[in-house]
């Protein structure tokens, strides 16, 4: 069964990360060591022109995450981003930009009953999105 973890301090950043501009989509990349847990967040610019709706990875920014996750021996284990308003499932648009089909995408909702919420979804052969049961650990 496919249950990623991840620590709580590193789930709580993240959330930290979207409530940072809670009009915008925020966006970035998780790291992971050897053991493939996760333990590095890497935010990355959003430089979409309407970032409102819809998140697109700084490419220069997406360039210094890439090579400071290598520097630090880890792989890529997520892409996260939010939705200011919207649930945390994947839109048309996400579905259709998927960049890396092995990675784990996180989103992040901002305003769903008054609380934040976090999903995580894998990409499937149909391109399309299965959500998957992330576990925090203590």
């Amino acid at each position: 069964m496919d249950e990623p973890l991840i620590p709580r301090p590193l789930a709580t950043k993240l959330l930290f990360e979207a409530q940072k501009c809670p009009d915008e989509e925020v966006c970035g990349l998780v790291g992971a060591g050897d053991d493939d847990l996760p333990r590095s967040l890497y935010p990355v610019a959003n430089a979409a022109a309407e970032r409102k709706h819809r998140f697109e990875m700084d490419p220069q920014d997406q360039i210094r995450a890439m090579k400071e996750m290598r520097e630090r021996g880890e792989t890529l284990w997520a892409v996260y981003h939010s939705h200011p308003d919207a649930p945390p499932e994947p839109s048309a648009r996400d579905l259709a930009e998927i960049g890396y089909p092995e990675a784990l995408y996180l989103i992040i909702s901002l305003n769903i009953k008054g609380v934040l919420e976090m999903r995580a979804w894998r990409p499937d052969d149909a391109g399309g999105m299965r959500e998957v049961t992330l576990r925090v650990m203590d």
